[in-house]
């Protein structure tokens, strides 16, 4: 018996009045207590809002990745323990390294994420600057920062640990502390990962708390600068974003909820076909995987009409393969329920399915169970329904039974495909097995809007291909309607839902102090020795060059084309360019001009810059023609430290001709010294 503790400002505080008993989903038996009705909601809030909050926002975002880092690869030393105690969820190893392995993974990926997509600064720059003025001294641009309040997360019995993950890698990378609250059913799991993070000595003070148990009236006290992201059930969901007080201060909420997700085998997909077989197993693989228990799994199967008895054979003789047992055993490939109330739900749930349906595959009174007692554990069998008029029925496209449970439904031509699809009402994922590019874009085109995420899959991208059932952390993950309405992960995306987005206005000096990044417009400093003759460390924002000038001839445009092999005619033949709407007759090539502009503010010494890595944001703006001139004004506009080493330099680059008009811009990419 283990007493599942939570960890609440600042302290471990054991279970109390209230205290929930959990149940072993191999034996039944009750393995652990948790809930303490006693928890001090606003001294949690107040101790994440005191302390947590300040201490995150003082770190950069290449800071808090790096935090994220450590964590993961701290969590991957110990992970063991956590697969050890994650048995008794029902799970397998299988099953453990998806939530544990797949939890540290996400948050490898936003460490990543963070080092390269985000400043080594305090706040966010979301595009370029906007000039509102007309002479560039009245600009505006948007910025992001992180929220002043404490994000609260309430996630699924499911995966006790990816579910907290993946919410709290972008979280704590946007700078905001969380109070995690996963369900009761497995909160031991969650307990142990979260006394690791913590153990670690990684996080600071207040950065993250654990309730296990119910949350109280903590949702009451939350405010505007608070966040609420929830995972489970449609009808927990509604409650919950119903709360008077979420609405009243207008408190985030993000809702990613169950939904019927379906698959749609294509009608090029024919027995025989690698993609036929692709089908079969990935439909096989999301209905046993977790014993079903999936926010992503399959719901519906869409087969053309005259492929229905083919699959019924190939997926029926494929799930026949699956070994239900004790899941710590080896040869297991699918275990038990979370617990018997969930086992109960389902077969409730498959009542409803049957009115409409016909079972075709499992029966949960007739099925084995290796090393463990059937009736004392929450096992079923995977069930596979036949619904021979999906136009007709109505259960198959609303009921979701959380388990190893699929319907299979004809569908006549795309058409109907699309329309089965979107009966649904909106799902995390749909996925369409074809190696035809015009079935792939009938189907995104008609039914894209209903579901967060489409996932295609065929001969080319199996080798690669993560599976139907598997957000990744680059990807969004949520869907509309039914789905939730709301959206997780996706990168960057991800961590903007726990910043505000502001619009800022002003002069290029002031957006430049706000973003530490140079704005054009803003000042220049001129009077020091030339900037690629310094250190990473002793360049200022602004440091700027500006070059004498060159005359462009026609000597050299011609040298440059049969140089290279570039003979356009716009740079060779001046009537044909003359008969050009852009051009005023031949005209300079415009990667001449990126050379001559190298040569013209290059420092040729060796020095601190040690590599030209590339060029961002390339526009020609105006043609140069023979006898025009050319000059550079090179500024720094934003510096990144890459290691203890060496760091990036952003340089704004400007060509300009003898009548001070732009003819081209861009950004200069360097690797400098510090």
């Amino acid at each position: 018996m283990r007493d599942i503790h939570s960890y609440a400002a600042g302290e471990w505080l054991a279970p109390g009045a209230g205290a929930r008993n959990i149940a072993s989903a191999i034996t039944g038996e009750v393995i652990a207590q948790a809930g303490n009705d006693a928890l001090d909601a606003g001294a949690m809030l107040g101790f994440a809002r005191e302390h947590g909050g300040p201490a995150l926002r003082a770190m950069t975002f290449h800071d808090r990745a790096r935090m994220l880092k450590a964590l993961a690869l701290h969590l991957m030393e110990h992970k063991q323990a956590l697969y050890d105690l994650s048995y008794d969820t029902g799970a397998t190893l299988s099953d453990h390294k998806i939530d544990v392995d797949g939890g540290i993974g996400t948050m490898l990926v936003f460490a990543s994420k963070g080092r390269r997509e985000m400043p080594d600064a305090h706040v966010y720059l979301d595009g370029a600057p906007e000039q509102l003025g007309r002479e560039g001294q009245f600009m505006g641009r948007h910025i992001c920062t992180p929220l002043q309040g404490v994000a609260v997360h309430i996630n699924a019995f499911n995966f006790p640990v990816w579910g907290m993950l993946e919410k709290l890698a972008p979280t704590l990378l946007a700078g905001v502390p969380a109070i995690v609250k996963p369900a009761t059913a497995t909160c031991y799991v969650t307990e142990l990962c979260v006394r690791l993070m913590l153990d670690s000595g990684l996080l600071p003070k207040g950065a993250l708390q654990f309730v296990s148990g119910g949350l109280g009236d903590m949702l009451d006290l939350l405010g505007c600068q608070d966040a609420v992201a929830f995972t489970g059930s449609a009808d927990t969901a509604l409650k919950l974003r119903g709360n008077p007080k979420l609405m009243e201060n207008s408190v985030r909420f993000t809702s990613e909820q169950d939904s019927l997700n379906a698959s749609v085998l294509g009608p090029d997909a024919v027995p025989g076909t690698p993609e036929f077989d692709l089908f079969v197993k990935e439909v096989q693989r999301e209905m046993t995987a977790k014993a079903g228990q999936k926010c992503t799994a399959i719901r519906r199967i869409m087969v053309p009409q005259a492929q229905i008895d083919a699959v019924i054979s190939a997926l029926s003789e494929r799930l026949a393969k699956t070994t239900i047992g004790d899941p710590r055993a080896e040869d297991t490939r699918m275990g038990a329920l979370v617990s018997g109330s969930q086992k109960r739900d389902v077969l409730e749930k498959v009542v409803l399915l049957s009115a409409e349906a016909e079972r075709v595959f499992g029966d949960p009174d007739n099925f084995t169970v290796k090393g463990a007692d059937r009736d004392k554990g929450a096992f079923l069998p995977p069930m596979l329904f036949h619904c021979a008029d999906p136009d007709a029925a109505e259960r198959v496209h609303d009921t979701e039974a959380f388990g190893p449970v699929s319907t299979l439904m004809p569908y006549r031509d795309l058409a109907h495909a699309t329309r089965l699809l979107n009966r649904g009402q909106g799902s995390l994922v749909a996925s369409i097995i074809t190696n035809d590019g015009e079935v792939a874009r009938e189907l995104t085109m008609g039914s894209a809007a209903f579901h967060g995420r489409l996932y295609f899959n065929n001969r080319k991208s199996m080798g690669e291909a993560t599976g139907h059932g598997s957000p990744l952390p680059h990807m969004v993950h949520g869907g509309p309607g039914r789905a939730g309405g709301g959206e997780e992960l996706g990168g960057v995306r991800g961590v903007m839902h726990y910043m505000q987005r502001t619009a800022v206005q002003g002069s290029p000096d002031i957006l430049t102090a706000i973003g530490k990044q140079w704005v054009p417009g803003a000042e220049e400093i001129t009077d020091r020795a030339h900037p690629f003759t310094r250190r990473f460390t002793e360049l200022d924002l602004g440091e700027t060059f500006h070059s004498p000038s060159r005359e462009v001839t026609l000597e050299d445009i011609e040298t440059f084309a049969h140089f290279t092999g570039d003979t356009f005619y716009a740079h060779m033949d001046d009537e044909a360019a003359a008969a050009n709407p852009f051009f005023p007759g031949r005209v300079a090539h415009g990667y001449l001009l990126l050379s001559f502009a190298a040569g013209l503010f290059v420092q040729p010494d060796p020095g601190p810059v040690l590599a030209n890595t590339g060029l961002d944001n390339l526009r020609f703006l105006e043609p140069v023609s023979a006898g025009d001139s050319i000059k550079v004004r090179l500024s720094v506009k934003h510096k990144t430290p890459r290691n203890e080493e060496y760091g990036e330099v952003r340089w704004h680059v400007t060509l300009t001709n003898q009548r001070e008009e732009a003819v081209a811009e861009y950004d200069l990419l360097t690797m400098n010294a510090v």
